[in-house]
């Protein structure tokens, strides 16, 4: 019993893996500006933020890490401080930054839902409801 080659489908093929993570890509363009922001660039800053994290908690030690971090602990105060620089600054500069802006964006997007609508725009559609309604055509056939 042999197989026959099913004959050839109408249309183009089905995209490949690397045409659909393409695409995947390409759409990250319709999410909201910091969705797009923390896809696009805000995962450089927190993978940074992390490696810093991970390197001074293997270095100098994960409570003194998170102190530095946080501002607790200068990083004048411990040992190596080479690395600690680095992580009291994204502590300092670039959380809060990244907090503040997700802040502003979620209040901003809920202003721009419950902003009011203009006063002509109101009068307008006030006035589209007084008008009664038209009566319906007469129809010509009654004898």
């Amino acid at each position: 019993m042999s197989h026959e080659p099913s004959p050839p489908s109408s249309g183009p093929p089905p995209p490949g893996r690397r045409q659909r993570l393409r695409a995947r890509w390409a759409d990250r363009h319709a999410l909201p500006r910091f969705g797009f922001w923390l896809l696009s660039r805000g995962v450089v800053v927190l993978a940074v933020g992390g490696a810093l994290y991970v390197l001074n908690g293997f270095l100098i030690g994960w409570a003194d890490a998170y102190d530095v971090m946080l501002g607790i602990t200068s990083p004048a105060e411990v040992r190596p401080q080479w690395c600690a620089w680095p992580l009291s600054l994204i502590g300092w500069a670039a959380i809060p930054a990244i907090v503040g802006a997700a802040a502003g964006y979620v209040i901003t997007e809920q202003i721009k839902a419950h902003r009011a609508r203009e006063l002509s725009e109101v009068l307008s559609e006030l006035r589209g409801l007084a008008v009664p309604p038209s009566p319906p055509p007469a129809s010509g056939g009654d004898a």
